[in-house]
């Protein structure tokens, strides 16, 4: 009798979804531990729904900055958007039972490819057992919903077990003045005021949706800037459209607590200052899902900060035990999580496997404009951690953006020297999301500014900008200049 591998994953997200599906076409016995969901956080309360909401919002703002440009007249009485009415409005409620709906239709989706393929989902959840047994194996406890107990053996173990939002002991969410970002697609009506704290990638998408949906938003950050992670241009970019559409962004402050004062939230600042609002979305990052796992029992290595490290083909310090996504604190991105389970699964299936390089990664924040990214950037250059030519170009300069009145953003290409390859680049405009991807290319595959500025675009299109960037960085490298 031919024997079978065995692999159990624990966690339905990005991470655990793809390795079953890459595992089960692979001829192994599969079966999933979820407890939410498959799709996961991603899917259900964090990725999916944010873009949806984000994706509403989009034409809120694409309609009030640009219908008066662009020549189309509104018969309707209601005052220009300087006043107090608007042109346009949101039913809150309306929108965030779609948001809803579509996670939810996308979970079943992703559970119906997940069993079609031949896996078993199992709800519940899942710890390791103990060390590793003498023939390799290892055992996995699931505990349903009802008490009840089952022990999984497996050959190897995928854990994808995620992250949840972090709390401040002094602001605690209600789920209805003060939320975190799980909770804000139950209300049913626009915050008036919203207060954002945090402004990291969540806050800074959070702050601009409401914004253009009609909120009053404050954004509370604790750095010198929004989006301290990102390109230090993009961020000024974003940072002054956000200031320019009316937000209050309160800089190098940090919010020591928030409690809520009836239909009233007050946000105390560290240095003593109060400030109100009707709502409060707290922003403040992410904790892994590790506690309570048989961790340390099972020689599983666990870093301070509760993510589990991994190296470059996904495998944790236990022999059999791999683990991929937000629970390992790599990068937190549904992509990079679902290539850490599919390259977990390959590795330790036999299969051929590229080690996972962050160089190539590809991210984006879904901002008005969108902030996308890949390749070396800004910082490391500037840090002396790679030697790199830079060129950036304004989209102010690019016919189509003029047509269509986009007046934020650029197209930033880092290149080496001395061979002209491409190692990096920022894209700063609507859908920066689609016009990274020529880049991710040239950066994955090695290819020189030449080879990308000898590429037909289309005219006019915002992506002859980035062949435009290529040009000028050819055009130095030939003539020599640093």
């Amino acid at each position: 009798m031919e024997y079978v591998t065995r692999i159990v994953i624990i966690g339905g997200g990005p991470g655990g979804y793809e390795a079953a599906l890459v595992a089960a076409q692979l001829g192994a016995e599969v079966t999933v531990v979820d407890c939410d969901g498959l799709g996961g956080a991603s899917v259900l309360t964090d990725c999916v729904p944010s873009k949806t909401l984000i994706a509403t919002a989009e034409v809120m703002t694409t309609f009030d900055s640009s219908y008066e440009e662009l020549g189309i007249i509104v018969e309707d009485d209601t005052p220009h958007i300087d006043q107090a009415a608007r042109v346009v409005g949101v039913d809150l409620g309306k929108v965030n039972r779609r948001v809803k709906r579509l996670a939810l239709a996308q979970s079943h989706d992703i559970t119906a490819s997940v069993t079609r393929a031949g896996a078993r989902v199992m709800r519940g959840r899942g710890r390791l057992e103990g060390q590793q047994a003498m023939d390799g194996s290892r055992k996995v406890v699931v505990r349903a919903a009802d008490g009840s107990e089952e022990t999984l053996v497996a050959d190897a173990v995928l854990i994808a077990t995620g992250g949840h939002p972090r709390e401040l002991p002094d602001a605690q969410p209600d789920g209805e003045r003060i939320l975190n970002w799980t909770q804000v697609y139950d209300l049913d009506e626009l915050p008036e005021e919203l207060i954002v704290v945090g402004s990291g990638v969540t806050g800074a998408e959070f702050a601009g949706a409401y914004q253009a949906l009609g909120s009053r938003v404050t954004l509370v950050s604790s750095r010198d800037r929004v989006l301290p992670g990102e390109d230090p241009d993009a961020a000024a970019v974003l940072e002054d459209v956000f200031r320019r559409r009316g937000m209050n962004v309160m800089g190098r402050t940090r919010a020591a607590s928030a409690k809520r004062v009836g239909d009233r939230v007050e946000v105390t600042l560290a240095d003593g200052r109060v400030i109100t609002g009707s709502h409060c979305l707290m922003a403040v990052g992410a904790i892994p899902n590790s506690d309570g796992m048989g961790l340390e029992e099972a020689g599983v290595k666990v870093k301070e900060s509760g993510h589990i490290w991994t190296d470059r083909v996904s495998r944790t310090s236990a022999p059999g035990v791999y683990a991929a996504g937000d629970v390992t604190g790599i990068f937190a991105l549904a992509s990079v999580a679902a290539m850490q389970g599919r390259i977990a699964m390959y590795h330790f299936l036999g299969d051929a496997v590229t080690p996972l390089n962050l160089k190539t990664v590809s991210s984006n924040v879904f901002t008005d404009p969108e902030i996308a990214t890949v390749g070396y950037s800004q910082a490391d250059v500037d840090a002396g951690k790679i030697d790199a030519r830079v060129v950036k170009l304004p989209l102010l300069r690019n016919p189509r953006a003029k047509m269509q009145g986009i007046r934020d953003g650029f197209v930033k290409i880092f290149c080496r020297p001395g061979t002209g390859i491409v190692v990096g680049g920022v894209v700063v405009s609507p859908r920066a999301s689609e016009l990274i991807h020529p880049i991710s290319i040239a950066v994955d595959n090695n290819l020189t500014v030449e080879q990308i500025a000898n590429a037909f675009t289309v005219y006019p299109s915002l992506s002859g900008s980035i062949a435009e960037v290529a040009r000028q960085l050819h055009t130095r490298k030939v003539a020599g200049e640093a």
